[in-house]
């Protein structure tokens, strides 16, 4: 199945189907998670997909004990926490994400700089729910 919109939507099946996709622009080089359809560096619209490795850096996180219905509908909460971040891929772009892997007990031993790998969870919860982007610390 070829995609050709650069859309959450087409980005989203990407996911589901364990890739890590964005938009390259075609003229100047420009990177971009989530895709989009035009460059915001050149403003050219020629723009292809650019499979990202999916490896990273932590730039910032936050450990969520009160977060949106939804997480808390999955059993997030004051007791069971969530960690969220902002991800430097190797390539350049930032994307925020959850965060796997983490001893939450001890938000302390997350570090700024740590390695991240993406992951693509098979399950979602309800039919038509969107898996979060979703990193694991190394």
């Amino acid at each position: 199945m070829e995609v050709k919109e650069f859309t959450a939507a087409s980005f989203y099946r990407f996911l589901d189907r364990k890739k890590l996709m964005g938009s390259k622009c075609k003229k100047c080089g420009a990177l971009f998670l989530p895709p989009r359809p035009f460059c915001g560096q050149c403003l050219e619209n020629e723009m292809e997909w650019f499979q990202f490795s999916g490896r990273g850096k932590l730039i910032s996180y936050s450990v969520v004990r009160v977060g949106t219905t939804m997480y808390e509908e999955k059993g997030y909460g004051r007791d069971t926490p969530y960690c969220w971040g902002l991800v430097q891929l190797d390539e350049g772009p930032r994307i925020s994400a959850l965060l796997l892997g983490a001893d939450l007990s001890r938000p302390d031993s997350i570090t700024i700089g740590q390695s991240l790998e993406a992951i693509f969870p098979d399950k979602r919860e309800e039919e038509g729910e969107r898996n979060p982007v979703t990193f694991r610390l190394e």
